[in-house]
C-alpha cells in the first residue's frame, strides 16, 4: 500500500531510525541579493505566494518554490 506525499507517517519515540528532516522553505523579500546556481547573483523584484522573481541583469526569472538552488546573500 502506497502513501501519498501529504500523508507522513507518525515517528514513534521506540524507532531506530531517525525521523526526515522537516523541509524548512526559505522566505525572501523585494531588494534581497540572491545567488541562483544556474543564473548567478540577482536581485528580487517580485515575493509570490509560492515563487520569486529574480532580475539577474539580462533576464528576470521566475523561480518555484521550494528554492533548491537559491541562496540569499
Amino acid at each position: 500500500m502506497a502513501t501519498s506525499p501529504g500523508n507522513k507517517r507518525k515517528h514513534l519515540a521506540s524507532s531506530p531510525f531517525q525521523p526526515e528532516p522537516e523541509l524548512v522553505i526559505e522566505v525572501y523579500a523585494v531588494d534581497d541579493k540572491v545567488c541562483h546556481d544556474l543564473y548567478g547573483v540577482g536581485r528580487v523584484v517580485g515575493v509570490e505566494t509560492h515563487a520569486v522573481a529574480v532580475d539577474f541583469g539580462s533576464r528576470t526569472v521566475r523561480i518555484p518554490s521550494p528554492y533548491r538552488k537559491l541562496q540569499q546573500l
